[in-house]
Parts: structure tokens; sequence; C-alpha cells
């Protein structure tokens, strides 16, 4: 069975949809932090499925690149999580008034 490329834009627009619905709705940073990786998972496999039917592999590329700007990202996002729970004992972006000395 030969999928086509409509297959491949659904199931990125269910990931999106749902790396959106993790952002917008929970309230612990982490979680978010979760969407925003669904939302960038959902572009790779955008990538790699117009570059399949494209017949090049420049989306291919761009989205190993793609993956580590996102994982460095993730590294400074999770420092930045382990320091405000640090400081406020707590992950809840709504509980953190102040960001800067106490």
């Amino acid at each position: 069975m030969l999928i086509d490329i409509q297959c491949y834009l659904i199931v990125s627009s269910i990931l999106f949809s749902i790396g959106i619905y993790a952002f917008l709705t929970k309230r612990n940073v982490v979680m978010m932090l979760i969407g925003i990786e669904f939302m960038i998972n959902a572009a790779i496999i955008n990538f790699v499925a117009f570059s399949k039917y494209d017949s090049n592999n420049e989306g291919q590329i761009m989205a190993i690149f793609i993956i580590i700007m996102a994982a460095a990202g993730v590294a400074v996002a999770l420092a930045i999580i382990l320091n405000l729970y640090k400081h406020y004992k707590t992950i809840d972006p709504n509980q953190v008034h102040e960001l800067g000395e106490k």
C-alpha cells in the first residue's frame, strides 16, 4: 500500500493540534515544553514528507538541523526550569510573578 502525502499532512496537523492544546491548557512549564516539541515534530514531518514527494533531500537535511536546534533549545529550557524551581519552589508559570532577584 502506497502512503500519499495527505496521510503525512493529516498526522502532522493532528500532532500540531495536540501541541497547541498542550501548550495553551497546561499549568506546568514542562508540559508546555512538551507541547512545543510536538509542534516542532509536526513541522519536521512536513519537511520530510515534502522532501520525499519532491524527490530531493533538502527537506530531510533541514529536518536534521531542526532536530539539533530543538535538542539545544530543550537543554536551555530545562536549565531555566531548574533555576525557576530552585528559586520559587514551583514550575507553575502563573505563580511566578517576578523573574528578577528576590
